[in-house]
């Protein structure tokens, strides 16, 4: 069982500039489905780097079962965004996938099968990076994700861009990890229905504006745009 709990956090890029979050407290446990939310600027890939060790906060704690993150870093994996990598380079997926076991350790053929029929490419194994679609691409970057020992998956506007029905089905298949006992924790820019696939909802905005389930954070931030006048609540 592992739980990574981040309490209190702030972060600055440097000493001169306003903090780009504040006082964040969020917890990831086992099985558990959790969405991070917010617009542009709200910090979310900010959170997500100091989560994975990355970047260490300027102030607050992140622990993992009890025992500060620095010495649990393997326990932890994130996934970048696809717009961030250079999709054009000439390898293969399963070249690809084999890139994600961490230390660079001995590969069996049936641990890369695994990690590519978890996530429905199996098939798709010697094809190259640049002939797939971009939730092929998407596929075969959590199938890397999944070579590493972590227990905790962050994932970073996996998302975006992607059709409906790719998105769909990506849902659906970080649905299955979460029940297989994983922890995820998915940002994103999607405030619609989609956000009811998830156990939890995190609503960020430099800080948390709301933690808890689709339903609560939906009344949460209702309530605030309401206070706000951002629209009239009727």
């Amino acid at each position: 069982m592992t739980c990574l709990i981040a309490k209190n956090l702030t972060y600055s890029y440097s000493r001169e500039s306003n903090p780009v979050l504040e006082e964040v407290s969020v917890s990831l446990r086992p099985g558990t489905l959790t969405a991070l939310v917010g617009p542009n600027g709200a910090g979310k890939s900010t959170l997500l780097n100091l989560l994975q060790g990355h970047n260490k906060p300027d102030k607050g704690k992140i622990t993992i079962d009890g025992n500060e993150l620095v010495n649990n870093r393997a326990q932890v994996a994130l996934m970048p965004q696809r717009g961030k990598l250079n999709w054009n380079f000439p390898i293969t997926i399963e070249g690809l996938v084999s890139l994600g076991r961490v230390n660079h350790s001995k590969l069996s053929c049936c641990e890369l099968e695994a990690a590519l029929q978890r996530v429905g490419i199996s098939h798709l194994a010697k094809r190259r990076l640049d002939s797939l679609s971009g939730g092929q691409q998407q596929r075969a970057l959590l199938a890397k994700t999944l070579m590493s020992p972590a227990k905790i998956l962050l994932l970073d506007e996996p998302c975006s861009a992607l059709d409906p029905p790719a998105r769909e089905d990506f849902l659906l298949i970080i649905r299955q990890l979460a029940d297989a006992g994983l922890s995820l924790f998915v940002s994103s820019h999607d405030w619609g229905s989609s956000l009811n696939a998830y156990d939890k909802v995190v609503a960020l905005d430099k800080t948390v504006l709301a933690n808890g389930s689709p339903l609560e954070v939906q009344q949460k931030l209702d309530s605030i745009d309401c206070m706000r006048g951002n629209y009239c609540c009727g």
